[in-house]
């Protein structure tokens, strides 16, 4: 099963599962679509939108071992 961590970028996380991308769109991560985004971690991603790193991640993985599982 696929887990990120804080240092996964955020386009890896996109082609780990393209289903995150409305979760992520729904924290306010609007800017998915963004060629310097897809080269950020989801860490720098969460801290630019002013939400906690660890609890993004624990979200992320919920939601993969839902989807994915």
């Amino acid at each position: 099963m696929a887990r990120v961590t804080k240092d996964t970028m955020i386009g890896e996380l996109l082609q780990i599962d393209s289903n995150i991308a409305p979760v992520l769109l729904n924290i306010g991560m609007h800017c998915l679509g963004c060629p310097s985004s897809q080269m950020e971690t989801i860490e720098e991603a969460a801290l630019v939108h002013g939400i906690d790193p660890d609890d993004l991640v624990e979200d992320i993985n919920g939601f993969l071992e839902q989807d994915l599982g």
